[in-house]
């Protein structure tokens, strides 16, 4: 039993296959669970603003039978107020765990260092792992399966391609990272995810040429502008235009699915045409953010459950 989630890094592929399985299941069969959050009361704090996570986090919640509280830092670290230790030692006298959506990972841990209920990470800058069990149960649902399936991530390296990495050679699906130069992944998780990778037998490639990318099953970008960076759009376009998602690639790639965590911006990392299209996963993974966030709070909240 993993106390928190703050990345699945530490975990093993029999207990994220498990995840992903209990995950489909609840979705599949809402009334065989019950309400597994019944009585229990989750407190959300958001230092980021959001409209997926928040919106899912609370309605996924109540439909288990719980309460969340939502707290709002108003874009500013909560450091900056309470240490996160503090915080997090205090919440665990009201809450039964802890969702955080911040700027630092670094805040994530002192939260958990100092609650003594689960904390679950909704977002920081190294990994977004709610996001990668929805797009995991996306995958499954639509290709029948995830082990031994291509996933070809393209655009700006960061915390979502971070915890797709993990988590999908955890589930047995290969990886490949293509990346404008100087827009690569932590080089520590890349390290991390190549020893996993090769426990795992599961193929990863990092690449920095699009045109080195030949085929796929599935096609993941996310936004070129990450929220607060203020660099020019312009000078973002002419290191990343080479890299957008378009009807070319998926046909070149023979890709069946294109994915996209949201917020897209219609014709920059995506086109508007294959957002629209019956290939396009985006509403998929919305909805399976519920779900994943679901099963993830029903497995760390509740001990004696069976899956």
């Amino acid at each position: 039993m993993h106390q928190d989630l703050l990345t699945f890094i530490d975990w093993t592929s029999e207990e994220a296959k498990r995840l992903l399985d209990f995950a489909l299941d609840l979705k599949a069969h809402p009334d065989k669970y019950g309400k597994t959050l019944a009585g229990k009361s989750v407190v959300a704090i958001f230092e980021k603003p959001s409209l997926r996570t928040r919106v899912s986090f609370d309605i996924g919640i109540h439909k288990l039978g719980g309460h969340m509280v939502y707290v709002d830092s108003r874009g500013s670290e909560l450091k900056k107020r309470e240490d996160p230790i503090d915080i997090g030692a205090n919440v665990a006298q009201w809450a039964d765990a802890i969702v955080a959506r911040v700027f630092s990972h670094n805040t994530l841990e002192a939260l958990a260092n100092g609650a003594e209920i689960p904390v679950i990470n909704a977002l920081c800058d190294l990994y977004h792992p709610c996001q990668a069990l929805a797009d995991y149960i996306s995958m499954r649902e639509h290709l029948g399966g995830i082990k031994g399936k291509t996933l070809a991530y393209i655009g700006d390296g960061n915390n979502v391609t971070h915890s797709l990495l993990i988590l999908g050679v955890l589930l047995g699906c290969h990886q490949i990272v293509v990346t404008p130069k100087g827009h690569e992944i932590d080089q520590s998780i890349r390290d991390k995810v190549t020893q996993l990778a090769m426990a795992e037998d599961v193929g990863v490639q990092f690449l920095n040429d699009i045109d080195e990318l030949s085929s796929c099953d599935v096609i993941y970008t996310d936004t070129w502008l990450s929220m607060g960076d203020n660099t020019p759009l312009e000078t973002i376009k002419a290191s990343f235009m080479p890299y957008q998602v378009n009807r070319a690639l998926m046909e070149k790639t023979k890709a069946q699915f294109a994915m996209h965590c949201q917020p897209a911006h219609r014709d920059l990392e995506i086109t508007g045409e294959v957002m629209d299209s019956p290939q396009s996963l985006l509403m998929a993974q919305a909805n399976n953010r519920l779900h994943a966030q679901n099963a993830i709070l029903s497995y760390l909240l509740n001990e004696n459950l069976q899956f």
